[in-house]
């Protein structure tokens, strides 16, 4: 926190006969204005917000204390601080809901005694970004250990013992290729993550029809099933659904968990793909829609569900691997649906399959 000297910038005396239109000026400036900005008057009460303000804190600001508007104690003690020394101050909050935001504020006084403004500036992109450099360069430092050790150890048996024996060269190269794309795919996926979790705290508003992004990752996903002799049924109880977001996340999120359902389930059993329409989402006061993907395996013990999402997390490591997995796929699953405003489920019992369920609001 930083408190320096301001003097006022705003004139709040009570507005004469041809004032209006300078106040109704002075507001269009501030609304036009790409960061969040707040105007309280010396009963702490919101007298102005724009509208970055209220895509931020929520739609009912004006009239209400700015304890009700940023439940952040130190800010409102700043605010406080603010009135009582005549001093700017400049501090950061962190805003852990829907997705952790990361803000940087400024609190001034505009006229002596009668009020102050609160100028945000989102710095979540800075931070995220800063987080995932050194997670990147952690987990591949980690998980990227055994895969090379691997390679390292068949390159010099070739080189040595095994150089003139066809049969130990064959075998060793086909390891060795299984290995450097096991080493592709994780890249591949860490990336994926990094950059989903980048954008996390920015919705996506375009509209994207949740029925054709299923369909698709069906007809794509339809030839793996029938290698399984696995049916894929798609239930289409509502249609028509809009939501807003980003088709080539939604297509990844469907085909992760769809192709999940595929490896896990049992041969010659059918997945099933369900959409329906959902009043009120249970984590937000808006309709929704529900996709629930239904397999038919050996089910997860329920120990593991809360860990399922975590980076890197697998139930049976080996199986995993021999599947093709990077303990990555639903990591990005989550963190994707987080930045929908979504949320995932997961169910399971042992064997009787696992249901993973996607609750998205509807753009309306």
């Amino acid at each position: 926190m930083l408190f320096r000297k301001k003097k006022p910038v705003i004139d709040r005396k009570t507005p004469q006969e041809g004032d209006a239109s300078k106040i109704d000026e002075t507001n269009a400036i501030l609304a036009s204005l790409a960061d969040p900005i707040l105007v309280l008057d010396s009963e702490r009460v919101v007298k102005y917000a724009n509208q970055a303000a209220m895509d931020l804190f929520g739609r009912v600001l004006v009239g209400r204390n700015i304890v009700q508007c940023i439940r952040q104690p130190h800010v409102v003690d700043a605010v406080e601080q603010v009135f009582q020394t005549q001093e700017t101050w400049v501090g950061d909050a962190s805003f852990p809901a829907p997705v952790e935001r990361h803000l940087t504020l400024h609190v001034a006084l505009i006229a002596e005694g009668e009020g102050v403004s609160i100028t945000v500036r989102d710095t979540t992109l800075e931070k995220r970004t800063e987080e995932m450099h050194s997670d990147f360069v952690a987990n591949v430092s980690h998980e990227l250990r055994s895969p090379l050790s691997a390679l390292v150890g068949f390159i010099e048996t070739l080189q040595g013992a095994a150089q003139n024996d066809p049969d130990a060269r064959e075998r060793f190269l086909g390891i060795m290729i299984q290995e450097a794309n096991r080493m592709a795919r994780l890249i591949d996926d860490l990336l994926s993550l990094s950059r989903v979790q980048i954008q996390e705290h920015v919705v996506p508003d375009d509209s994207v029809d949740v029925g054709l992004v299923l369909q698709n990752v069906t007809d794509i996903l339809a030839l793996k099933a029938n290698d399984r002799q696995m049916e894929l049924i798609l239930n289409y109880e509502a249609k028509d659904c809009m939501v807003a977001g980003d088709s080539d996340q939604m297509t990844q999120v469907f085909q992760n968990l769809l192709d999940n359902a595929i490896k896990y389930g049992k041969p010659a059993t059918p997945v099933e793909i369900t959409t329906r329409y959902v009043d009120r989402l249970p984590h937000q006061n808006v309709p929704g829609v529900l996709v629930e993907i239904r397999d038919h395996g050996d089910g997860i013990d329920e120990e593991h569900l809360p860990r399922l999402t975590e980076r890197f997390y697998r139930v049976d490591k080996a199986r995993s691997r021999t599947l093709g997995g990077t303990g990555l796929g639903l990591a990005i699953v989550k963190h994707i649906i987080a930045r929908h405003r979504g949320r995932l489920n997961i169910e399971s019992k042992t064997g009787e399959g696992s249901t993973f369920s996607v609750l998205l609001p509807i753009k309306l």
